[in-house]
């Protein structure tokens, strides 16, 4: 029988689905780690490291293990990062493919990095406290 969480009147998830969580969570922070600690930027380093590529494919492939469940939100929250950091980075890579563009196309890849930063350390910690994340409607 399944659990069910008494304040949100939802199936709880189970033990094994919340580690591989903060598993995909990590190989996430490792490529975007790895950006800072390189020559590359976070956002290329986190859309073409193997960690997060392999992390994007278990989200999608455990996507209905955690249907219902408040790791739902967290698995698109994670989706949602990706590929939109790859769309941040198709704007910026075509920005600095002119010279001109190139004062808004480095910026544009900086501010993307933050932003995968802020996105991996907002769902871990939500995820630690066993909260969903805030998604759009």
């Amino acid at each position: 029988m399944t659990d069910i969480d008494v304040s949100t009147q939802k199936p709880l998830p189970s033990q094994d689905l919340i580690t591989l969580t903060h598993i995909v969570y990590a190989l996430h922070a490792f490529s975007a780690i790895s950006g800072l600690t390189s020559a590359a930027f976070i956002v290329t380093a986190f859309l073409t490291g193997w960690p997060s590529i392999i992390a994007v494919i278990i989200n999608y492939v455990k996507r209905d293990s955690v249907r219902g469940t408040f790791l739902d939100t967290h698995f698109s929250w994670q989706i949602r990062t990706f590929w939109w950091s790859l769309l941040w980075l198709v704007i910026a890579g075509l920005m600095i493919a002119t010279f001109i563009g190139m004062v808004i196309g480095i910026p544009i890849l900086l501010a993307a990095g933050i932003w995968i930063l802020y996105r991996i350390i907002r769902g871990w910690l939500n995820l630690l406290s066993r909260k969903a994340m805030p998604m759009p409607d």
